[in-house]
């Protein structure tokens, strides 16, 4: 069994008087009812961030008392929970208790409600347990998560039989550094969906006969579709990639506590013995509803009761959205069952269903399907393929979802609240209502009011929204029997609405999109009681707040360095959510070739930042004797040239880039361009032309992420062949 581990393990230390969780069978009548009392449960968890990852080399990553994931902390309803993490690392961490009512400075969001865990220091939580179910805890300080920073919660009732059951805590797992992963992201490589085989170039899209797919895609500036952005090198079930239970015989019942622990990955689950019963739903209890198969987003947890038919070892297997990878757990012992395998998805059908979803002007057409408050499963809606076979086979959806007891909100006024989630793939900007959350002031909010949510996923990608500190009610027409939830995933073009009664006291309290990616680029907003008082652990709560906000405000590195035998030319870029500063070159061989350097200074204006004014200057030398005049008949100034310049870009149909300037002299030149569009899955076309009569077409072939192979013809430097650097 493979297993990633410390190069050193520390001990867990679990000091309390806790009842005994026994495995039983549920045919087993004599089992007493467990009654706890309650009491105080101390952990103490050590964080470190020495590690050895899956293959067994050494990596970099967090992990907590010697495993990824962190130990299962196991609580009953009534306990006292003591938790001392001592922070053995040389940077800061924290620790968010996902799911959990608590204390406000409890809540683990460093420099918003909690004091962030210095290196080598020690923080110490309180919190009563009040309440039941399956939950976990995780890191929230920049990319931890993704390193190996979380585990399992499960609270049992105060009053509960006890029966089989396991937590299956599955996981993402890459060997890139994430900081890497994040930069990568706000430059739009396809490097990913090349590991993926999910490019859908021209070369595919015309032998799948989809050309005109792959034009209507291009022509409403629309990316190639893909449903998970990073490939992942590994997923995990308990930190393996396949876990097996030998100890369950046939008619054993088990209770699964599921919990998606992942950064990015969604996991449709599968069973290999039958139909799955849920049976709760973010710690929340449910009506058992019985499937054969089921979606679960990013940081939700469902809890499923499975019973083993027959002698034999059974496949409970969690495969990635993208179907690229799966993690499985096996139960039992024998001839082995597998959970069913989903079919590859087609791409070119979904990227067809996303152009009928996708205006010209970027907003989103629901082309009639009413896809609002749960009337009808996306899921049957993006994945066409899992419809195609003859089964009837039961795919979980909200709308199924129905809480035991009535869900109500107590009296008190309603007060409704819109959020369009919206979003840029090409920049990879997350934002509600155009906005992220260091753009955006706190929501107030009152104790005792009643907040209504309705939320617009104008964005082509899923979202799992989490609500920390309150449980919502997730209107999906059951009426009263609405499920309470505390992460609620929105797919593309849906509306949903949820409500939650504000009963806290105080606090701030953080409500965020959990994709680790999307949140770390602003996808987020602060609800704030009034007449909070002073937080001990925020001393300084507008330093604070400053570092909170500093999250979407960081600014990435990338570059496009081409090396070839006719020179030099290439673009660093230097961005963050609103701004870009460019600097292109192109360094010729010889005085006739010359050299030019433009740079440029903008700002990224709108929702989809297609359009971005600058300024910038322009500075270019060559030894060319001839008169020359661009298209407007204004003489070229190109053999000496030194100006600033104004102008915009704006991305055009089919994703060409549009420059048009004025400098300093008069002289005006619009250029047209476009870099990587995508003839097969590693090739990709150069071009391009302006009114100064300069032209330029090459080829680069992708060989890694960060380096290719490349031609290209320039109307001033000629012909060369070379490399290019990819950062």
């Amino acid at each position: 069994m493979l297993r990633i581990c410390l190069l050193f393990l520390l001990a867990i230390n679990v000091t309390a008087i806790k009842a005994q969780h026994m495995a039983v069978s549920s045919q087993d009548q004599r089992m007493p009812l467990l009654i706890r009392t309650g009491g105080k449960i101390v952990y103490h968890l050590y964080v470190t961030d020495t590690l050895v990852n899956y293959t067994g080399k050494k990596a970099k990553g967090v992990a907590i008392n010697g495993s990824i994931p962190a130990p299962t902390l196991y609580f009953t309803e009534g306990d006292s929970a003591e938790i001392h993490v001592h922070n053995l690392m040389h940077m800061e961490t924290s620790i968010h208790w996902h799911g959990l009512i608590l204390p406000n400075e409890q809540d683990g969001v460093p420099y918003l409600t909690t004091a962030p865990i210095k290196e080598h220091s020690t923080h110490i939580f309180r919190f009563p347990i009040v309440q039941q179910g399956t939950y976990w805890y995780h890191s929230h300080t920049m990319l931890q998560e993704q390193s190996g920073m979380y585990g399992a919660i499960v609270i049992q009732p105060k009053q509960y039989l006890p029966v089989n059951e396991e937590v299956v805590l599955l996981s993402d797992w890459t060997n890139e550094n994430p900081n890497q992963v994040e930069r990568s992201l706000h430059y739009a490589t396809d490097w990913y969906a090349i590991k993926k085989g999910a490019t859908q170039n021209y070369f595919q899209a015309i032998k799948e006969k989809k050309l005109g797919v792959k034009l209507g895609n291009e022509w409403k500036r629309m990316m190639a579709m893909d449903v998970s952005d990073v490939y992942y090198d590994a997923l995990f079930t308990n930190g393996n990639m396949e876990e097996i239970k030998k100890k369950y015989k046939a008619g054993d019942k088990i209770r699964l506590r599921i919990i998606n622990g992942s950064s990015s990955t969604y996991f449709w689950i599968g069973f290999g013995g039958g139909k799955m019963s849920v049976v709760a739903n973010d710690g929340a209890a449910v009506e058992p509803v019985e499937v054969d198969r089921m979606i679960i987003g990013v940081s939700e947890t469902y809890d499923v009761m499975v019973t083993l038919p027959d002698t034999g070892s059974y496949e409970l297997r969690a495969t990635a959205e993208d179907r690229t990878r799966a993690t499985s757990m096996w139960l039992g012992e024998g001839e082995k069952f597998p959970a069913p395998v989903l079919p590859r998805l087609k791409y070119f059908e979904g990227m067809k269903m996303m152009n009928g979803m996708m205006n010209m002007d970027g907003s989103m057409n629901d082309m009639g399907m009413k896809m609002s408050l749960q009337q009808m499963d996306m899921n049957m809606v993006m994945y066409p393929e899992i419809t195609d076979s003859n089964q009837q086979i039961t795919t979980l959806n909200y709308a199924m979802l129905k809480a035991p007891h009535k869900t109500t909100l107590p009296p008190g006024p309603f007060r409704e609240l819109k959020f369009e989630l919206t979003g840029n793939m090409n920049r990879y900007v997350w934002t509600l209502n155009n906005k992220t959350i260091s753009e955006s002031d706190k929501i107030l909010i009152k104790q005792g009011e009643n907040i209504r949510i309705v939320l617009i996923n104008n964005s082509m990608m899923r979202h799992p929204m989490h609500l920390h500190g309150h449980f919502f009610r997730t209107l999906n027409g059951q009426g009263e029997y609405s499920p309470l939830k505390t992460v609620l995933d929105i797919m593309p073009m849906e509306t949903d609405t949820i409500e939650f009664h504000a009963s806290e006291k105080y606090g701030d309290w953080y409500f965020h999109c959990h994709i680790l990616y999307h949140m770390m680029s602003g996808m987020g907003r602060i609800f704030s009681y009034e007449n909070t008082p002073p937080n001990l652990q925020i001393p300084d709560p507008k330093k604070a707040l400053r570092k909170v906000y500093r999250d979407d405000r960081r600014f990435y590195l990338g570059a496009q360095i081409g090396l070839e035998t006719n020179g030099s030319d290439g673009e660093i870029m230097y961005s963050n959510t609103r701004w870009m500063i460019q600097n292109e070159w192109r360094l010729g061989t010889n005085r006739e070739q010359g050299y030019e350097n433009e740079f440029h200074i903008g700002r990224l204006i709108g929702r989809n930042q297609w359009f971005m004014p600058y300024i910038g200057f322009d500075w270019r030398y060559r030894n060319h004797g001839e008169v020359e005049k661009n298209l407007f008949g204004q003489v070229n100034t190109k053999n000496q040239r030194g100006v600033v310049c104004f102008g915009f870009q704006y991305t055009m149909p089919m994703l060409i880039r549009a420059d048009a300037r004025v400098d300093t002299d008069g002289k005006i030149r619009v250029q047209f361009g476009r870099e990587d569009m995508p003839l097969s899955s590693r090739l990709r076309l150069n071009f391009m032309w302006n009114t100064d009569k300069e032209y330029m077409t090459g080829f680069r072939y992708i060989l890694t992420k960060y380096m290719s192979l490349s031609t290209h013809y320039d109307s001033d430097m000629g012909f060369g062949a070379g490399i290019s650097i990819t950062y």
